[in-house]
């Protein structure tokens, strides 16, 4: 069985106990999260579509952390006039495994 689900402005493929980083999501470690954002299910033999979303459908998660990515780079740089900008970026994210799909 698996699901898609929305979140953050992304769809991911959720299957139960996959773990999956998502955009920060408020809440502490140990809380239980659920995505009513269900665009698709599927348990193997049928296919339930959404038109945009499954209604009466969750998808049941815990948060496992939270924490922020790896740095990334952003530089500027004018070669006439003599400005070079260097800045960093760690993008927040809330990892959450996935119990129950349905």
């Amino acid at each position: 069985m698996f699901a898609i689900i929305k979140t953050g402005g992304k769809q991911y493929l959720v299957e139960p106990s996959s773990k999956l980083k998502i955009e920060k999501i408020s809440g502490v470690a140990g809380d239980t999260v659920s995505f009513s954002e269900v665009l698709l299910t599927s348990d193997g033999s049928s296919i339930q579509l959404g038109k945009p979303f499954l209604s009466g459908t969750s998808v049941e998660g815990t948060i496992l952390s939270q924490g922020r990515g790896e740095k990334k780079l952003i530089v500027k740089f004018h070669s006439k006039a003599r400005v070079h900008t260097t800045k960093g970026h760690r993008q927040p994210f809330t990892e959450v495994e996935v119990k129950k799909v349905g």
